[in-house]
Order: structure tokens, then sequence, then C-alpha cells
């Protein structure tokens, strides 16, 4: 495995639905950036979707539309790889390969499973070997690094214990990654105060109607302090639109914080527009893109050759490794 000039990163979303800030913030815009200076591959993970959505028209929708939502943000195909999971078989293969060395044991510790399972959502078999799949996704294309947030951290920690077993049993056959977690985004708080997630319902779409990106903004958990006194920081209203900002537009805002007179309204209405300013060119780029499917459908396919024959590479040496590839 010769030394590359760029890190190779590799990062996936599932398409569960309407791209949201949190999204954006926690992955999305950090994959825009890594395109300039690394090997970037990213996927949109819809074998891992079909552990919780098993509706086929659905699935098949939010495949496309989370495609437009990458590409209209500013994924490269060019200067990146891009593709959908299930375009790329080699992966299914080194997942069984993983599953028949991994320990029910570390199966057990995974605290996404038993987080899942609180939440309501059936068991199931694809749920329980969750981080194998992921394992394998990041093992298959000799990823040196992974840009997680801290809800992802054990598992790429058990891709890690993976693949060292692996490597102890057959020898030095797989990458083992390394994480990139972004400290200042990782955790974005949603409307009420909680982790910004579908699942608790209290997210701010990117793509949806202006009308429904207000609301939702101006929905935001504000405390009952008097106008003049001054505001807690410490909040999702303060949190959310720092984002938007530029260092002397922070400052402005702290101040205005710490001193007297802010209404909250005003800021709700300010980040509206911030977040519309911010959007506006990727909404229109992605109009375009979800009118022209072919368009789409044909740089999907160009990824998935290009990730192919980096994974079809490493399964060469697992199953060369493993005797599988003996005869």
């Amino acid at each position: 495995m010769a030394p590359r000039k760029n890190p190779r990163l590799l990062s996936g979303i599932q398409p569960s639905g309407t791209l949201h800030l949190g999204n954006y913030f926690g992955m999305m815009s950090r994959m825009i950036q890594y395109q300039k200076d690394s090997d970037l591959f990213c996927f949109i993970a819809n074998y891992h979707a079909l552990t919780a959505l098993p509706d086929k028209d659905t699935l098949a929708q939010n495949t496309f539309h989370a495609a437009c939502d990458f590409l209209a943000l500013g994924i490269d195909p060019d200067q990146s790889t891009f593709w959908v999971q299930s375009d790329v078989p080699q992966v299914t293969e080194l997942t069984w390969v993983l599953s028949s060395m991994t320990s029910v044991g570390l199966m057990d510790r995974a605290t996404s499973y038993k987080d899942k399972i609180a939440q309501g959502i059936t068991a199931n078999m694809g749920l329980f070997s969750y981080p194998i799949l992921m394992a394998a996704d990041i093992l298959c294309f000799d990823t040196q690094v992974v840009p997680v947030g801290k809800d992802q951290k054990q598992h790429l920690e058990m891709t890690r214990d993976i693949a060292v077993r692996f490597n102890h049993t057959y020898g030095e056959t797989l990458v083992i990654p390394e994480p990139d977690i972004e400290k200042t985004t990782q955790l974005l708080p949603g409307i009420d105060g909680q982790k910004m997630s579908k699942s608790y319902q209290n997210t701010i779409p990117i793509f949806a109607d202006e009308k429904v990106i207000r609301k939702r903004v101006m929905s935001i958990v504000t405390d009952n302090t008097p106008i003049d006194q001054p505001k807690n920081k410490n909040t999702p209203l303060f949190h959310i639109l720092s984002l938007f900002l530029h260092e002397m537009e922070q400052k402005d805002l702290e101040e205005r914080y710490d001193g007297s007179g802010l209404r909250y309204g005003d800021i709700k209405l300010k980040l509206y527009e911030r977040i519309m300013d911010h959007f506006s060119p990727f909404r229109s780029k992605r109009d375009q893109l979800v009118a022209n499917e072919k368009q789409v459908r044909d740089i999907l396919h160009f990824g998935a050759e290009k990730a192919s024959k980096v994974a079809e590479s490493v399964l060469d040496r697992v199953r060369l490794a493993t005797g599988i590839g003996y005869f």
C-alpha cells in the first residue's frame, strides 16, 4: 500500500429525509472543504437506512434527494469520489468476512443500538450489526481519516478494533483509520435545545419551503429574561446564529447579549435572513438537479465505478489473506 500525497477521508450520510442545519454543519460543510486538500470518498448510506426504513419508494426517493443535496451544496464528482452505498457490492462481501471474526461481545457494547431500541425502533440484525457494516464501509476503501461526530465515535473505535484483530490474525492487510472530530460543531442544538436530529423533530431544514424554515426559526426556545437584562449565550439561538457570523459580527452579537435591550424576536429574524442568504444559491442549484434525474444518476454511476476499483483492490488483499481467493 503505497503512501498517498493527500490523506484519504471517508464519510457517509443516511438518506433519512430532509437535510437540516445539523447535517450541514456537522458533516457536509466539512466534506466540501476536505475536497480541496484530501482524497475524499463520500457516499449515501442506503444499506444503513434499511434498518429503519423498509418502504422502498421512500428509500429510493430519499436516496435521490440526498444525492441532489450533496451536489447542490458543493460536492464535486471530479474532485471527490461520490456514490450510493449499494452500488459498490464489495462492501457487503467485506461485511461478511469481518462478521466472521467479530465477537458478539463487541457488538453488545454498542450504545447506539441500545439508544435506538430505547427510542422504539424495532430490533433487527441489521441494526445490531450496524457497526460491522460501518467498519466495512471504512476499511473497504483504505480510509485513513474518518470525520465523525461524538455519537459515532464508538463505532469508529469498533472499526479500529476489528481491523487490528484482522491484521493480527491475517497479517497487515487493512488500513487502520483515525478519527477527526470537529469539537465546535459536533452537537449542534436543535430548536428545543437538544441535539438537532430528525428523531427529536427539532431541526431547521435547509431546502424546505421558506415559510417552514421561518416557522422553525421563530420556534427556537428562549427564556423569559427581562429585556433590560443580559441574556444567556449558552442557548440554541446564540449557537446557531454564531455559525453564520464573521469574527466582528460574532463580537457584536456577544456584546448585545451582554448588554440590555436585546429582543429575541429580532435575533431570530436575523438568523432566518442569514439562513436564506447563505443557502439561496444552493437551493437554486438543487432545484435544477431535481429536475434532471439522469444527470444525477450518471454522476452517481461515475462515482460508483471509481469506488469499486478501490474496493476490489482491497477485497483482493482480503481474499488472499483469508484464503477465500486461494483457488
